[in-house]
C-alpha cells in the first residue's frame, strides 16, 4: 500500500513544475461545467463521489462501482446563444471503472466580412471538442486513483488546431461516507497543431491547466452537505488589470478567496437533491459597481423520475446574462440492457 500511495503521489506532483505557469491559455471550454448539477455547485467539484458520472469530467477518480453501465447527456444554453454540451457512458470491471465522453461548445454562426466592414453573404461556424477516456481504480475502502487521456480538436473557420491533455486524480472516502477530499491535476499537456504559423514555426500555445483540491462534509443527523473547492492552485495571482482595477490592488483576502467555490447541498433523499454554490471569482470579474448582480451564485436540482435522473441548473455570469444547464442519467441495468 506505501508503493502504491508512493507512486500515485509522484504522478500527480512531478508535472506541476512543467505546467505551472501563469497567463493566458487556449481551449478555455474545459473549463465549463458539464453537467447541470456541476453548474449549480459553482463550475466545478473534485471531492463529492455521489455515483454521478457527470463528476469524472471534472476528477477521474470520482468513478464508482454505482456508475457501471450509466450512460449521461447533457445540454446547455449559454452566453451570446453559445450552446454547449455532453455525453458520457461507464463500464466497470472488478474494480477497475473505465468511462468515455465527449463534450463540445458550439459557439454559433458569423458572417463573412472584407476589411472594411462589407458582408458577403456566406457564414463559418467556431467549434471545440474534446474526447474524455477516463479510467479509476479502487485501492482500498479509502482512496480510489484514476488519469483521463482527454484529445482536443478545435476549428475556427479554416484555422484549426489539435491538443492532447491528461487529467490525473485520486480521492478519498471515509468509512461512514461522511467526509470526502478529492486532488486532481486537470488538462495537462501540450498544444500539437497550432492555429496558424509564424515566422519560427508552429504557434502553439499553452493549455488550462489547473489544481484543484477538495472537500465536501456530510452532516450525520442533518441532509445537508457543504463542499469547498480550491482552484487553480498553481498560481497565486488571479487577478487582471482591468479599465478601472489594476490587480496589484486586489487585497490578500479577496485574492484567496478567489480559489474558492463553496456550496451546500439539500438531499432529503438519494433521489432529490437541491444545491447552492458561490463563486467569488466569477462575482468579482463579472459584478458592475453600479447594479447589484448575482454573478457568481448558482442554483440548481435534480430528481429521479422513473428510472431517470433529471436536473437543471442555473447561474448568472453577468447581469441579466444567465446560463441553463439541464441533465438526463440514467443506469441501463435498469433497463436489463
Amino acid at each position: 500500500m506505501k508503493r502504491i500511495a508512493l507512486a500515485v503521489f509522484i504522478h500527480l506532483t512531478v508535472p506541476v513544475a512543467l505546467f505551472s505557469q501563469a497567463g493566458s491559455s487556449v481551449f478555455q471550454f474545459l473549463n465549463l461545467p458539464v453537467s447541470s448539477r456541476l453548474a449549480a455547485l459553482g463550475g466545478t467539484n473534485v471531492s463529492l463521489r455521489d455515483d454521478d458520472l457527470n463528476f469524472a469530467f471534472q476528477n477521474p477518480a470520482l468513478l464508482t462501482e454505482n456508475t457501471h453501465n450509466n450512460i449521461s447527456l447533457n445540454y446547455a444554453l449559454y452566453l451570446a446563444d453559445i450552446m454547449f454540451g455532453s455525453a458520457a457512458y461507464s463500464y466497470n470491471y472488478g474494480k477497475n471503472y473505465f468511462a468515455a465522453g465527449i463534450h463540445y461548445i458550439n459557439y454559433g454562426k458569423f458572417d463573412y466580412a472584407d476589411e472594411v466592414g462589407e458582408l458577403s453573404g456566406e457564414q463559418f461556424t467556431a467549434k471545440d471538442f474534446a474526447m474524455n477516456l477516463m479510467y479509476a481504480r479502487q485501492l482500498n475502502d479509502y482512496f480510489t486513483a484514476g488519469a483521463t487521456l482527454k484529445p482536443i480538436y478545435s476549428v475556427y473557420e479554416r484555422y484549426t488546431s489539435f491538443a492532447m491533455a491528461l487529467d490525473m486524480g485520486v480521492h478519498f472516502q471515509s468509512k461512514n461516507k461522511l467526509f470526502m477530499a478529492g486532488l486532481v491535476f486537470r488538462n495537462m499537456g501540450v498544444q500539437l497543431k497550432g492555429y496558424y504559423d509564424t515566422a519560427e514555426g508552429q504557434h502553439r500555445e499553452k493549455l488550462p491547466f489547473d489544481i484543484q483540491l477538495g472537500v465536501s462534509q456530510k452532516f450525520a443527523h442533518a441532509p445537508l452537505r457543504l463542499s469547498l473547492t480550491l482552484h487553480d492552485l498553481q498560481r497565486w495571482d488571479l487577478g487582471y488589470q482591468t479599465y478601472n482595477i489594476d490587480a496589484k490592488d486586489i487585497k490578500w483576502v479577496d485574492m484567496a478567496f478567489r480559489h474558492a467555490i463553496i456550496s451546500m447541498e439539500f438531499i432529503p433523499t438519494k433521489n432529490f437533491y437541491v444545491a447552492l454554490s458561490y463563486n467569488h471569482r466569477r462575482h468579482q470579474e463579472m459584478t458592475m459597481s453600479t447594479f447589484k448582480s448575482l454573478a457568481g451564485f448558482g442554483v440548481g436540482a435534480g430528481v429521479k423520475i422513473y428510472k431517470f435522473h433529471v436536473g437543471f441548473g442555473m447561474a448568472q455570469y453577468q447581469l441579466g446574462n444567465y446560463t441553463y444547464q439541464f441533465s438526463i442519467t440514467t443506469a441501463l441495468d435498469e433497463f436489463k440492457l
